[in-house]
């Protein structure tokens, strides 16, 4: 099973970062479902604006976590890639 991670961009231009195996799924949560993630509820509509696919969980956990690591400035330059 494939794994997604991915960045969102939320209406206030904050910055979300998620994993998932459904990524169209997914965003559809975050901007319309009470499943979507407390930070995002607040901050809707998102837009999905990056995401990389990985062979499994534990990838996808270990880049995720890299991910979220990174400066605001860093997130913006790997979605502009």
């Amino acid at each position: 099973m494939a794994y997604f991670i991915y960045i969102l961009r939320c209406s206030d231009n904050t910055l979300y970062t998620g994993i998932t195996t459904d990524l169209a799924r997914r965003v559809d949560e975050h901007n319309h479902s009470p499943k979507g993630a407390k930070y995002t509820k607040v901050r809707r509509p998102v837009t999905l604006v990056y995401n990389e696919r990985v062979a499994d969980r534990s990838s996808a956990s270990k880049r995720e976590y890299s991910i979220k690591k990174m400066s605001r400035v860093a997130k913006l330059e790997l979605i502009n890639v």
